[in-house]
């Protein structure tokens, strides 16, 4: 299945499950895909900036995806293929869209500072992985320090006919979508997909300035797909309710430095994966830090019953 402009619904990021050692826990990762499954996710994205992918070693990585192309049938499974050079990140590309992958993902290397700068890279990148693969735009400028303007991404969408989705991690953000859907309703930019991330932090009122979906790894996916659906079925107050009681767990999970700790943390007691281990180096919770999160999930399921662990 490839990767295309009408993709929606939820796209988790997934984590690389670890042992405790440091090894892949492939046990893990079917847990992992039975919850994603079981949460309404409609695709999947691996090998992202929460799935720890410059700790995993080329075979690792192919071998993770192609597990999560196996566990998910019919569903599309996007690859994290952002690397230092081209020649790595052709050759990760390849061997994963001839796995089965549905599309790329491509990050801009903080170095880019530039309108140009940024818009030549994605023509180089395209030609390193081929015009063939369909790729999604990474937008993320609090991580990678690279601002992309609404008329730089649409420069890259209208440059590249392999570029199907943009991933919207701006902040604040709400009104770049606004403007790209503009683009698109007066006919200067073709239809892509927007998907959204900041660990759901604002995916209320994301859907409703226009974006498709989500592509975060928030510990409760199923929130994440149902605010998906209640907005697009039209029942904002139901959405927002929702997602409102899951707020100060979104925002815990938000800080700098062990938000993938939080996040890891909450999946261990969900029984998502059996580990929360990261593979050095990375941050550990400590004993008050889990506290604060079992006090919040508690909290949490208070509310919304489904969310009891």
């Amino acid at each position: 299945m490839r990767l295309t402009s009408s993709a929606a619904g939820l796209f988790p990021i997934a984590p690389t499950p670890f042992t405790a050692d440091g090894a892949i826990d492939h046990g893990s990762v079917e847990t992992l895909i039975a919850a994603y499954l079981a949460a309404g996710a409609t695709g999947v994205t691996v090998l992202g900036i929460m799935g720890e992918a410059p700790k995993l070693e080329p075979d690792e990585a192919l071998d993770l995806t192609s597990r999560f192309i196996d566990g998910m049938p019919g569903l599309p499974v996007i690859v994290g293929v952002s690397a230092p050079g081209f020649a790595a990140m052709r050759s990760l590309a390849r061997a994963v869209m001839d796995r089965g992958a549905a599309g790329v993902m491509i990050a801009p290397p903080p170095s880019l500072r530039t309108d140009d700068q940024i818009v030549g890279y994605y023509a180089q990148a395209v030609e390193a992985v081929g015009a063939d693969v369909p790729f999604v735009i990474q937008d993320y400028p609090l991580t990678l320090t690279v601002q992309m303007t609404p008329m730089v991404i649409r420069r890259i969408v209208e440059d590249n006919p392999s570029c199907v989705m943009l991933k919207h991690e701006d902040w604040p953000g709400l009104e770049k979508i606004s403007t790209l859907r503009g683009f698109q309703a007066e006919g200067s930019m073709r239809p892509i997909s927007i998907l959204t991330g900041n660990g759901g932090l604002f995916l209320d009122f994301e859907m409703e300035r226009g974006a498709d979906g989500a592509m975060t790894g928030y510990a409760f996916p199923e929130m994440l797909a149902d605010v998906v659906r209640l907005q697009g079925e039209g029942r904002r107050d139901a959405a927002h309710d929702l997602f409102d009681a899951h707020l100060p767990l979104l925002r815990y999970e938000q800080q700098q430095g062990v938000g993938l700790a939080v996040r890891k943390y909450v999946m261990m007691r969900r029984g998502f994966i059996a580990s929360d281990a990261q593979r050095k180096p990375g941050a550990a919770l400590s004993a008050k830090a889990k506290a604060e999160v079992d006090y919040l999930l508690a909290r949490l399921a208070a509310k919304d019953p489904r969310a009891a662990v």
